[in-house]
């Protein structure tokens, strides 16, 4: 008798398929088809093994969406984000975030803040970074003084992108050690550490060990006197990864953002208290003159004059109108 061969059917259980007769190849792709069915039951099956994100107490990363957030974000899978001329009204959202945040973070409209949105803060540090080297490497050389061997200035609390920026970007770190009563920054071991060569200090709102502030004012404060002392212009960055959604709505009358003039640029982190899925993060500045235009490309792929900062290109728009 022979016996022909028949698809499986909408019914038939997905480990019975026939697909699974022999055992799926793991590192290399498989020589037949399988339904879609199986395909996501294998690899749904395969995730249990995963912790549940729903109890992920460590990491600080938003778990829970409402459905209707959801639902936009699933609409807008397949918008890249760079193509701002396609797709023009997810681009003014962006805008419109950078403009909330800005305004979140006390810029003033008369500096003309600009900033751009990031796979994570981590990328936003390092976009903020990049800025910072810019920026003091030009002013060296307008002075016609050495540019080799920048340093950043921060403590031993940071995340540690910032010790990825620096060897990355070749800038040597200088990390102020903690207390064992303290775990912050003070003012006068930042004022023990900067110098000519310091393309900013790095302070932090929300450390990833303890969620501590550093005294972002007084650090200031201090260094706008050492500044007009020394006649160095050594700026602030502010990692607010962590603080940035939190501080301003807790504690709205604490001054840690671009009401100190020497703050330039801040980044923060939208999937930690930014209440969105990872990834999406935000680097902003206080003006336009704090992020140099040659670190700006200019893309005309579709037509359009398209100006972008960061350091990829394709990602789903998603994140941002999520």
């Amino acid at each position: 008798m022979v016996k022909r061969f028949t698809e499986d059917s909408d019914i038939t259980p997905a480990y019975g398929s026939r697909t699974m007769d022999h055992p799926i190849p793991k590192y290399r792709l498989p020589d037949g088809e399988m339904s879609a069915q199986t395909a996501y039951q294998l690899i749904h099956d395969e995730l249990m093994l995963d912790g549940n994100a729903r109890l992920n107490l460590a990491t600080f990363v938003t778990t829970w969406m409402e459905p209707e957030a959801e639902k936009l974000m699933a609409e807008t899978f397949d918008k890249n984000m760079i193509d701002k001329d396609e797709y023009p009204q997810t681009a003014e959202i962006e805008t419109r975030c950078v403009n909330m945040l800005s305004r979140l973070f006390n810029a003033n409209p008369e500096e003309k803040p600009v900033g751009v949105s990031a796979i994570g803060s981590s990328e936003a540090v390092m976009l903020a970074g990049m800025a910072l080297k810019w920026r003091w490497r030009k002013r060296r050389q307008d002075k016609g003084l050495s540019t080799e061997k920048p340093n950043l200035v921060m403590g031993r609390n940071v995340q540690v992108v910032w010790e990825k920026f620096c060897r990355y970007w070749e800038v040597e770190p200088r990390y102020i050690p903690m207390q064992d009563d303290r775990y912050t920054l003070t003012s006068d071991e930042v004022l023990a550490m900067v110098d000519e060569n310091s393309i900013g200090v790095v302070a932090v709102l929300g450390t990833t060990f303890t969620g501590e502030f550093d005294p972002v004012k007084e650090i200031h404060d201090a260094l706008v006197a050492h500044n007009q002392h020394s006649g160095l212009q050594v700026p602030i960055h502010v990692d607010a990864a962590s603080g940035g959604f939190v501080a301003p709505f807790l504690q709205p009358d604490l001054h840690w953002d671009f009401r100190l003039p020497n703050v330039v640029s801040i980044n923060t982190s939208g999937h930690k208290y930014g209440l969105v899925y990872p990834g999406v993060g935000w680097a902003l500045w206080r003006g336009e003159e704090h992020l140099p235009e040659d670190l700006v490309f200019h893309v005309n792929y579709l037509g359009g004059d398209m100006p972008t900062f960061t350091l990829n290109f394709s990602r789903p728009g998603n994140q941002i109108v999520g």
